[in-house]
């Protein structure tokens, strides 16, 4: 069972349902038993980083996030659930976020010809063989929506990443924790693929 974490912070139902495509029992819950019960937990997410993990915090669910990843569960963020896993945010300064991954999330910077928020399929290039990857081609599209990237502290856990002006860190893989900035979900069959590899993870 994949538990989907609920913390009003939109985008789950697509999740549940891509989920669901790939014959996976999928719920959306904020019950702390039923995410550390869980064989696979998913931190989904649009919006401010700030607002983000206040909600977090409200719910407590900061807390059963870090004791998830402490037993070892394998947990994937998408989007924001992806930069909520670092440090910090430039968009919301002061606020710290689950410190989970050494790395900060920063603006991407005005470029010439180049929308913000950056939003649509871009190119991945795969690297250092992320296990999310398994079977997917390099240069394969993905959909993104985001005003902010990752910049990893350590880029051996950089799986892969994306051009648009600058080079984004669009996953992260460190033991049992995954991480996409694009929304799998949103990316047809080679989404599905992703997800499928992170439902099947020994």
């Amino acid at each position: 069972m994949v538990a989907i974490i609920d913390y009003d912070a939109g985008n789950l139902k697509s999740v549940q349902k891509a989920f669901q495509k790939l014959g996976e029992e999928a719920v959306i819950t904020r019950e702390f038993q039923t995410i550390l019960h869980a064989d696979r937990i998913v931190l989904p997410g649009v919006g401010s980083f700030g607002v983000a993990m206040n909600q977090l915090k409200k719910y407590e669910l900061d807390q059963v996030i870090l004791e998830a990843v402490e037993q070892k569960k394998p947990f994937l963020g998408i989007c924001l659930g992806l930069q909520l896993l670092f440090e910090g945010s430039e968009e919301s300064e002061g606020v710290e976020g689950l410190g989970i991954l050494p790395g900060r999330i920063v603006k991407i910077p005005d470029t010439a010809g180049l929308k913000i928020p950056h939003i649509g399929w871009n190119s991945l290039t795969l690297c250092k063989d992320g296990r999310l990857f398994q079977g997917i081609k390099d240069q394969s599209y993905v959909y993104f929506v985001h005003s902010y990237y990752l910049q990893a502290e350590d880029e051996q856990i950089v799986k892969a990443t994306a051009e648009y002006g600058i080079t984004v860190h669009a996953s992260v893989e460190w033991q049992n924790v995954f991480a996409c900035q694009f929304h799998p979900e949103k990316s047809s069959t080679v989404g599905l693929g992703i997800l499928n590899n992170f439902v099947t993870l020994s």
